[in-house]
């Protein structure tokens, strides 16, 4: 009896003392990188587990915002990390000028270069303040730009980097795209995209308005055939949910599309042009997972399929995932999940 009262002892003594060595983290500030103040969150119920920093896509749509319903219940068993990028949200907020000019524009170029280094750096910082090694990058859509280039120019950095909805050539992809919604149109009978997409015509184009048109209807046809994710994932808390958060938000977002997207009249060249990772993205010094919606038409499977199939790892995987399109799903948030544990073998 003796013997077992120290035993249930003990155990509570550790148990305790396992418990008092979870530190919580959680901050939300601006951080000094490339130059100027941009806006990070941190967050985890124990800051000694893995980091995984996500990467936004739009280039402008942030997502430190929305509530946890997306990746809260990540928080106990990783340390999670928000950035608005350069030109996008609280950071397009605290840099940009309080009535923001077409001038303004011109005279602040957003390139791959320079958010791409932004990504380094940031990395480099959590390593440092968070007594890490390294750290693992997921990236969507426009993020995907900024993770293949960072995974590709520091290696030393990242343990894995988990690709959604990966760019592989801007140009080719939104032609691409273009060509798949004009052959859904037709089989819908759907005039209305059809007169737009004949007014258009094929891209690459020199008008961003024209971007976003195309965009539109891609964004039409995947939302006709994929499962969508559920509403109150786009909640946005309540410390953002004021006119000067909302409106750095469509501000960051309209500035980061024009760069994205370029527009001739302006002098703004197309950032998406100069991506070309089967040109110069093929050998990766860390694991890869690629997960790809089979609705994708932004991105599509083929092209991302195509691309993988060519790239050098250590190791690398193939997801597909069915009923999502370009966007986030309860299921492509699973394999998010999925990938995450498997980089870091805790599977």
């Amino acid at each position: 009896m003796k013997y077992r009262f120290l035993l249930i002892l003990l155990f509570t003594l550790v148990s305790g003392q396992l418990a008092a060595q979870a530190k919580p983290i959680n901050e939300a500030k601006f951080i000094s990188i490339g130059g100027i103040e941009q806006w990070v969150t941190i967050s985890g119920d124990d800051s000694s587990n893995p980091v995984i920093l996500f990467l936004h896509g739009g280039p402008g749509s942030t997502m430190s915002q929305y509530d946890d319903a997306i990746y809260g219940h990540w928080e106990k068993e990783f340390v999670l990390v928000y950035w608005d990028q350069r030109g996008a949200g609280r950071t397009f907020g605290r840099n940009a000028p309080e009535n923001v000019t077409e001038d303004y524009w011109i005279e602040n170029p957003l390139t791959v270069e320079r958010m791409t280094a932004d990504g380094i750096e940031l990395s480099e910082y959590l390593i440092k303040h968070l007594g890490k090694r390294k750290i693992t990058l997921v990236g969507t859509s426009w993020g995907s730009v900024l993770g293949a280039n960072m995974a590709l120019r520091r290696p030393n950095l990242f343990t894995a980097y988990i690709s959604h909805s990966q760019i592989v050539n801007g140009e080719e992809g939104f032609l691409n795209a273009f060509n798949k919604v004009s052959k859904l149109a037709l089989a819908a009978k759907d005039q209305e995209s059809l007169d737009k997409l004949a007014t258009l015509g094929p891209p690459p184009y020199e008008d961003a308005r024209k971007s976003g048109q195309l965009m539109r209807i891609i964004k039409k046809y995947e939302r006709e055939n994929s499962i969508p994710a559920p509403a109150n994932w786009w909640k946005v808390t309540s410390e953002y949910d004021n006119e000067k958060d909302a409106n750095d938000r469509y501000n960051g977002d309209e500035y980061s599309f024009l760069y994205f997207a370029g527009h001739k009249q302006m002098g703004i060249k197309p950032i998406q042009a100069g991506v070309n990772f089967m040109k110069d993205g093929l050998r990766y010094k860390t694991p890869v997972y690629f997960i790809q919606g089979e609705e994708d038409i932004l991105t599509a499977p083929e092209l991302t399929k195509a691309y993988f199939d060519k790239v050098r790892a250590p190791k690398k995987e193939f997801m597909l995932v069915p009923g999502a399109a370009h966007g986030h799903n309860q299921a492509v948030v699973d394999a998010q999940y999925k990938a995450v544990k498997k980089a870091l073998s805790l599977r």
